[in-house]
């Protein structure tokens, strides 16, 4: 049954679908990410998929998927074989592995199967997430397994859940698309990492995507789904990204909170941004109806993290997922909410960050 907060674009975008790259020799990536949050631990799991140039016989064609773990600890392990890699065309599903000794059935295994005869991988849904991975030259390993039940897509639940980007998504117009595929969700099982487990009871769970042949030039990121006020989801970003034949810096404010969408979008809003090159992260956005500010600072140092780039999967941006956020949310010039959080994920990528980037937007 497909999930009723399924948002567009959750089916893998290069399989049986007559886009121009499939003739080409034009680069394509496309990313999954997963991530479950533990309040009480105050610790983050967030998992990376990607998959680039699936046409093969190409430089980089081949997957990968990374780990960010407890204390911003990294893990990275690539699967260069495209044959392992599966996902589906209509919905959220994917996987990749290494098989333990034997052929292995391409697609979405058993809980029981997949623990028998995959060495080392993955299988994610909307509903499941399960894995494992394990580097040989560091030691360093992690086993998950846990189920997630959506509570927001991308929208107001009660309606047809929305594109993050707007309908011009659909037409490859943006280069490239970025889609939440699950602002809130709640995620219990299990994850194992270097040797300790972590177990869990409806734990806050998000998950995002994004796809393309041309990568963005510059980009900064703000996530949190584990407020110290409940029901309350948060997901901002902007960079420079393809329009066609020329570059334009966008940025966008996403909240659910209570069964409400706040969107604050370049077509609805009023959208502004102060970010330094690490550090601190400010943004404001205002609609007709609506206004947001965010304030977000961490002192610590970061992860980098690979990305996919012209040139492969590169060292190329720098995350936390323990950063501090302040939130505030009015409607017709009332403040209904202020909300905080020290387990806010922030993100800055690409280039350049040498100096503070600012984007002011101006009347007239």
């Amino acid at each position: 049954m497909v999930n009723l907060l399924q948002t567009p674009h959750s089916g893998y975008h290069w399989h049986n679908r007559p886009y121009l790259f499939q003739d080409s020799q034009r680069r394509f990536f496309e990313g999954w990410y997963y991530r479950v949050t533990l309040p009480a631990e105050r610790q983050t799991f967030a998992f990376m998929y990607s998959i680039e140039d699936p046409q093969g016989q190409q430089p980089y064609s081949g997957g990968a998927a990374q780990i960010l773990g407890p204390d911003d600890g990294y893990l990275c392990r690539s699967f260069p074989d495209l044959g392992s890699f599966w996902a589906w065309p209509e919905a959220l599903g994917l996987g990749q592995s290494r098989p333990a000794g034997q052929d292995l059935r391409q697609g979405l295994l058993p809980i029981d199967q997949f623990e028998q005869q995959v060495k080392e991988g993955y299988q994610a849904t909307a509903t499941w997430h399960q894995g494992k991975l394990r580097d040989p030259g560091t030691g360093q390993s992690a086993c998950w397994q846990y189920q997630i039940r959506p509570v927001y897509g991308w929208g107001n639940p009660q309606q047809p859940q929305q594109s993050t980007a707007g309908w011009l998504s659909r037409l490859q117009i943006f280069e490239p698309g970025w889609q939440i595929l699950m602002a809130h969700g709640l995620a219990s099982g299990w994850i194992d990492w270097n040797d300790r487990r972590y177990e869990f009871i409806d734990a806050p769970a998000y998950g995002e995507k994004n796809w393309g042949g041309a990568f963005p030039q510059k980009w900064f990121w703000l996530n949190c789904n584990c407020f110290d006020e409940p029901d309350l989801a948060l997901t901002a970003g902007g960079g420079r990204r393809g329009v066609l034949a020329w570059m334009e810096s966008v940025a966008m404010v996403g909240i659910h909170w209570q069964g409400e969408f706040y969107e604050f979008v370049p077509w609805n809003s009023r959208v502004s941004w102060q970010i330094q090159p690490w550090g601190s992260w400010q943004v404001w956005a205002q609609s007709a109806e609506a206004a947001v500010e965010l304030i977000a600072t961490t002192d610590l140092p970061g992860t980098e993290l690979r990305a996919p780039t012209q040139q492969g999967l590169q060292f190329c941006c720098r995350d936390t997922m323990r950063g501090q956020i302040t939130l505030k949310l009015w409607q017709r010039d009332k403040l209904v909410l202020e909300a905080q959080s020290d387990l806010c994920g922030l993100e800055v990528g690409g280039n350049p960050w040498d100096q503070v980037w600012d984007q002011v937007w101006k009347s007239g």
